[in-house]
């Protein structure tokens, strides 16, 4: 027990990290219930199975990611963190009750989804870059690469429960009861906040305030090899690989006619992965360049796997494949970006990052969905697999060039 404590789940001796940690798994949980409900809400009782549908929901919902890029990572680097987390998570409980209520009172349209949607996407494109900065303020840089892989388990903790109970609640009482349920959720990472020790936070350098602050991190970004080489693969793998949501559901409604409870199974299956992949990474002092390489190849054999595959529990393997390589290049980039950037950039550095990513689902969402109803599902997983080993290969061209062609934990 004692070397599990200051190995794998060291972070947790912080107190704030802890409280951060309870709070934020129950969040999780009601999240992805709402995810499955969504989803779930749109393909069958809004529309008939219209994939497209979902991935004009999808886009919405990350497309703040790239429109309020200029302002989301100054707002990390600048304001204080904890109250601006207070707000974002607050908000974001606010539309998930709106939506609920909708739902459950029978009067939801399909805009209302799109404009709950890109309201909290706007909401989450403000909290995204400071809730990941946050953790450097509760455990300090040493165990840094720790905490984000615990926070990573616990929210894929959740997603092997948040699923599961969503499909039970769809089935018993209706959609919009799981929906409402994650607005309230957001209280408990509410709550946890306002215990914080704030004599314990380890307050990072606030950035100087400048006309060009947006301008300044771009700069940054291109000047670092190491950060420009992750924010091209983070392209690539967030654009085609990161919709899960469409692959499975597309999946799971055309493909195997399954109900909801099916359906909310495969994400639970997908987590048995995803958690597998974030305790190994706790286990790691820090993530090596090699290991995104590793991952992206990993995550593109889970996506050309799960796009063959002949039945419904072959599937849910692939996806066990594709949440342990998602978790292990998720991590690493979120990991290596931090530490490779100073302390007064780091909110600007990972608004990038977050905005590469979940904008670059916005992108993909409505392609990925225009060929899963054009073509077929198994498609649009076979386009995954290929962004995957894209992504892979730009990591092998810039390990080749390097004076340790192994990649090495330098960067």
């Amino acid at each position: 027990m004692t070397k599990l404590w200051s190995g794998t789940f060291r972070s947790l001796k912080s107190f704030n990290f802890r409280l951060w940690t309870a709070g934020a798994l129950v969040s999780n949980i009601g999240t992805w219930m709402q995810r499955i409900a969504q989803d779930w809400l749109v393909l069958t009782q809004l529309t008939h199975h219209d994939a497209s549908a979902l991935g004009v929901v999808t886009g919405l919902q990350f497309a703040p990611q790239l429109l309020l890029l200029p302002w989301t990572g100054l707002a990390a680097d600048r304001l204080n963190q904890r109250k601006l987390l207070l707000f974002t998570q607050a908000a974001m409980g606010v539309f998930a009750t709106c939506l609920g209520v909708l739902t459950v009172g029978g009067v939801v349209r399909l805009w209302h989804v799109y404009v709950f949607a890109f309201l909290s996407g706007s909401a989450a494109a403000l909290d995204a870059p400071v809730r990941q900065t946050f953790v450097a303020e509760m455990v300090g840089d040493a165990d840094l690469p720790n905490a984000v892989a615990l926070n990573s388990t616990s929210f894929t903790a959740a997603q092997m429960i948040g699923p599961a109970v969503a499909g039970l609640l769809i089935a018993k009482v209706g959609t919009g009861w799981a929906i409402l349920l994650n607005g309230l959720s957001f209280g408990a990472v509410l709550i946890s906040m306002a215990f914080f020790r704030l004599s314990e936070l380890r307050t990072s350098a606030r950035a100087h305030r400048s006309a060009s602050g947006f301008m300044e991190g771009l700069r940054y970004v291109w000047r670092r090899q190491e950060l420009r080489t992750m924010l091209i693969m983070l392209f690539l793998i967030g654009t085609f690989s990161f919709n899960f949501p469409i692959f499975i559901s597309t999946m799971a409604v055309s493909v195997f006619h399954s109900d909801a409870r099916g359906f909310g199974l495969l994400s639970s299956i997908m987590a048995v992965g995803t958690i597998s992949g974030a305790l190994l990474a706790a286990r790691q002092e820090k993530p090596g360049f090699a290991s995104l390489r590793m991952g992206a190849l990993a995550f593109g054999t889970g996506c050309a796997l799960a796009a063959i595959a002949p039945g419904y529990w072959w599937f849910a393997a692939a996806l066990v494949i594709i949440g342990v390589a998602a978790m292990t290049f998720t991590n690493g980039t979120n990991s290596l970006m931090q530490l490779s950037t100073e302390p007064s950039m780091r909110g600007r550095v990972m608004a990038l990052r977050v905005g590469i990513a979940l904008g670059g689902m916005a992108l993909g969402a409505p392609i990925l969905g225009w060929i899963a109803n054009d073509f077929g599902p198994r498609w649009s997983l076979g386009i995954a697999a290929a962004a995957d080993f894209a992504a892979a290969l730009v990591a092998v061209l810039v390990l080749t060039r390097r004076k340790d062609p192994r990649g090495s934990n330098n960067l």
